[in-house]
């Protein structure tokens, strides 16, 4: 009996655990692409712009952090990856 409530309790967990991860992803996703217009998501201005942009190399990914310069809104994004087929970088 306990085996039963245990193993529920543990689906129960995980499934709200991926459940929030899935949700996180989407708001992130939406951010993401408010800020690819220019426009910040909290204020909904045209006031967003890239504070601070790491590369990862050739086939890593780009940290970029964004801030507006209306709300103090900032966010950071590991974007994209490049291609290193054969021998030269592609983005």
């Amino acid at each position: 009996m306990y085996t039963l409530l245990t193993l529920l309790f543990v689906i129960v967990i995980v499934g709200g655990l991926i459940w929030a991860y899935i949700h996180y992803l989407g708001e992130k996703g939406e951010k993401l692409k408010l800020i690819n217009q220019g426009i910040c998501p909290e204020c909904k201005q045209h006031t967003i712009e890239i504070v601070n942009q790491k590369g990862g190399g050739c086939s890593g990914t780009a940290f970029v952090e964004f801030k507006c310069t209306n709300c103090d809104f900032s966010d950071s994004f590991n974007l994209g990856s490049g291609s290193c087929g054969n021998g030269s970088c592609k983005t």
